[in-house]
């Protein structure tokens, strides 16, 4: 196994979309500092729809699809909207092997 890409996760906010962008793989290792951010919008009462951006991840291990499906459950108990966009086709393989595909958005 090669380095792994380092992380970086940026949010943005306008007219009651909250937005997270991550680039990098995401894994055990730094799956907190993708939920992060993402509980922010949720937590905002001025945001009604969170988008998490995931064209510039190559690979996402359970952990952090933990961390998205509890994010979805979140968003809904909240009355939020919640959806993954820009799922690559390997990590789309992921989602539908655990069956989560539909619960995300993806």
């Amino acid at each position: 196994m090669g380095q792994s890409m380092d992380l970086s996760v940026s949010s943005a906010t306008e007219a009651g979309k909250g937005r997270v962008v991550v680039k990098g793989e995401v894994d055990v290792s730094n799956a907190e500092s993708v939920r992060v951010p993402i509980q922010r919008l949720i937590d905002d009462a001025s945001v009604s729809e969170v988008e998490v951006d995931l064209t510039d991840v190559p690979y996402i291990d359970s952990t952090g699809i933990g961390v998205l499906v509890g994010a979805s459950h979140r968003a809904a108990d909240a009355g939020k909207s919640f959806k993954a966009t820009g799922v690559q086709p390997n990590v789309e393989r992921i989602f539908g092997m655990l069956g989560v595909e539909g619960i995300i958005g993806a």
